[in-house]
């Protein structure tokens, strides 16, 4: 398994996780080649074959980089795989986005170069919500923002939107060291756990798309199923928050 042999930047990549997304994978893949280099895309062992068109791609266009994992672990475990593999060919930085089409590769330059001005940071993607945002998803998002902010006392502008930079080193760290973040709860436990580590927070506002079926559009986020295992999550982080805060002082 080896990385592109031309590269434009060889400390930021963009790290698209994909499972079972359809025909906008190949179509944010191509867009997000256009604006960097390398992309790596990890396919979390998708089964409608929204991946195949990306084998006749990576032979042609020495920016893209695949990764295919043989077994479905969710977004955090794609995420992970993709992390390992980056740190081992030297980059220091993931441009992590969905591969659905709601976030515009247009975002990537600005995000990646914010991230080069403020490398310690993570750069957090504030979302601009069109009409297109089902209004039950952005109300619900509002618990989980206050949440988030209560556990770390940051300002954070949205614990949930997946547009983000992180640092590579300290969020691989982070990881390694929990069984949690494998699925749909990584990208709030990460950012929480990474402030408590004290990596600064930047938050950039950028626009984002839900796209309906009939154009293409795929969503695997349940309200009732992933609700509940973001509200465990955030009970999970706020009893670790209570063992950290009055943890016995040893002398």
């Amino acid at each position: 398994m080896q990385p592109p042999a031309q590269i434009v930047s060889s400390t930021h990549i963009v790290l698209i996780p994909s499972y079972n997304t359809g025909p906008k994978l190949l179509e944010t893949i191509t867009g997000a080649l256009r604006c960097w280099r390398p992309v790596l895309a990890v396919i979390d062992a998708s089964t409608d074959g929204s991946d195949a068109p990306l084998a006749a791609l990576a032979r042609e266009e020495p920016g893209l980089w695949l990764i295919h994992r043989m077994r479905n672990g969710g977004k955090g475990a794609a995420v992970l795989t993709g992390l390992r593999a980056a740190q081992a060919q030297g980059f220091t930085h993931v441009l992590v986005m969905d591969a659905d089409g709601q976030h515009p590769a247009a975002e990537i330059p600005g995000f990646i170069e914010e991230s080069q001005q403020n490398p310690a940071a993570m750069i957090l993607g504030l979302p601009v919500f069109d009409a297109t945002a089902p209004r039950l998803r952005v109300l619900g998002r509002r618990l989980s923002n206050v949440l988030a902010r209560l556990e770390t006392q940051a300002d954070i502008g949205d614990a949930l939107f997946g547009l983000r930079v992180y640092p590579l080193a300290p969020l691989r760290a982070e990881m390694e060291a929990s069984r949690h973040m494998r699925g749909y709860d990584f990208d709030t436990e990460a950012l929480v756990r990474l402030c408590w580590r004290g990596v600064p927070v930047r938050n950039r506002p950028a626009q984002v798309r839900y796209f309906r079926a009939a154009e293409g559009g795929v969503s695997h986020f349940r309200y009732g199923r992933d609700n509940l295992r973001l509200t465990a999550m955030h009970m999970r982080l706020l009893g670790s928050l209570l063992r950290r805060r009055f943890r016995p002082c040893r002398h």
